[in-house]
């Protein structure tokens, strides 16, 4: 509704008689300065705000905006889609009397990750722009707000702010992980490259959760294996307590988490070696585990560690073959796309699939991209690939994973 055809378009669909709704947002002549720190009205600044197009109908043989007012005009003004004719424009609220010291800025893809701030004058704004080549889409923030900005820039100033980072997980866990690198300021390339599928024998891991009861202990090494576990047992029992006595050990915090979530204890976890050496230290250091009945909720590709350590303990397991991953060849070629043309700063791997599936793309890291990696398995995926781990978390665990980032580029 701002310099847009929102207008029109609702008097097209009024004429056809079509039913519509408006629904009113911030527009980016107020959202884009905010994010850029610059208030557009300030007690000790402006009281008034004068917003105006840089672009008008290029059908019209001449401008219908007044430069004499709006040079004249009190306060903050604002002008949208102006940048290619910046020269043009400046050069206008000069010619009329506006002062060529007035502080200005242009802000471009506000409140994206991939948000870029110019600050000049009003007299020098054109030749900044020709310099560094400042491009359109932009927001162009002219009056003495512009100077709040060197106290109040708190988006452009979060720790991973102009850090480009893909993150590989599958598509249903790779909000966790991306939320997190946003709300510190990166700007996400989301590029799953596998996603989970049910196991192959959906009847043998069926019978394994209906008989979860029957076993001392259930052993959770990934949030998927919860996910996949839990969703079983909903259709084989309507009654939480149908699992029994058995108790529950996670390999992370992420996989405890996802017990926690369906108000059940986790009964052990290792104190920070989140992995299947950690486990098993864990448990054999808990307790004698001769003739232990285990049942080991896990993914097709898992390592056999546990298993077969638990097994020369003493224990008795049995494998719950509850998800496989497969690669994910479907809805990515947009961050595909991304990845090629814009390149990135770092690519994340939180498990050694992710690592396998994304060498299978066939794509090749952008140059100077680093590899962070969650843990010690993902590790040696990626070394085994011909790849250097730049980043590799202390706590494996995506927290843990996102501190070493923030920690790496600090």
């Amino acid at each position: 509704m701002l310099f847009g055809r929102g207008a029109e378009e609702a008097a097209e669909l009024a004429q056809a008689g079509v039913r519509f709704e408006i629904v009113p947002g911030i527009t980016s002549a107020i959202a884009a300065p905010a994010y850029a720190g610059i208030p557009v009205t300030h007690r000790d600044h402006a009281s008034q705000l004068t917003i105006f197009t840089g672009h008008e109908d290029p059908t019209k043989a001449e401008t219908s905006l007044d430069y004499a007012k709006l040079a004249a005009a009190d306060g903050t003004k604002v002008f949208l889609m102006g940048v290619e004719r910046m020269a043009e424009i400046t050069g206008e609220l000069m010619k009329h009397g506006a002062d060529p010291e007035t502080p200005m800025a242009l802000v471009r893809w506000g409140t994206h990750g991939k948000q870029q701030t110019l600050v000049a004058t009003l007299g020098t704004m054109a030749q900044r722009v020709a310099e560094t080549g400042f491009k359109a889409p932009a927001v162009a923030v002219v009056g003495n707000v512009v100077t709040e900005r060197e106290r109040i820039n708190w988006f452009e100033n979060r720790p991973l702010f102009g850090k480009k980072i893909v993150v590989t997980r599958t598509r249903q866990q790779v909000g966790v992980l991306s939320r997190k690198l946003r709300d510190l300021g990166a700007d996400v390339i989301e590029l799953p490259t596998i996603k989970i599928a049910e196991p192959k024998d959906r009847l043998a891991f069926g019978e394994l959760v209906q008989d979860c009861h029957t076993y001392e202990w259930i052993i959770f090494t990934s949030p998927n294996g919860v996910d996949a576990f839990f969703r079983m047992f909903d259709k084989l029992y309507s009654d939480a307590r149908s699992i029994g006595g058995a108790r529950i050990a996670c390999i992370g915090p992420g996989t405890a988490e996802k017990v926690r979530a369906r108000h059940l204890a986790v009964d052990l976890m290792p104190e920070k070696d989140f992995v299947a050496e950690g486990l098993v230290k864990a448990l054999s250091d808990h307790q004698n585990l001769e003739n232990v009945s285990i049942l080991w909720v896990k993914a097709e590709e898992t390592r056999e560690v546990i298993a077969k350590e638990l097994t020369r303990l003493g224990a008795i397991v049995d494998e719950a073959i509850a998800y496989r991953t497969v690669p994910e060849k479907e809805d990515n070629l947009e961050a595909l796309a991304r990845l090629k043309n814009e390149g990135a700063d770092m690519i994340t791997f939180t498990s050694a699939s992710t690592v396998d599936h994304f060498m299978d793309l066939g794509v090749p890291l952008p140059e100077g991209c680093r590899v962070a990696s969650i843990g010690p398995v993902t590790s040696a995926a990626v070394k085994r690939h011909g790849l250097k781990v730049d980043v590799a978390a202390t706590e494996h665990s995506i927290p843990g994973l996102v501190d070493a980032i923030v920690r790496h580029w600090s």
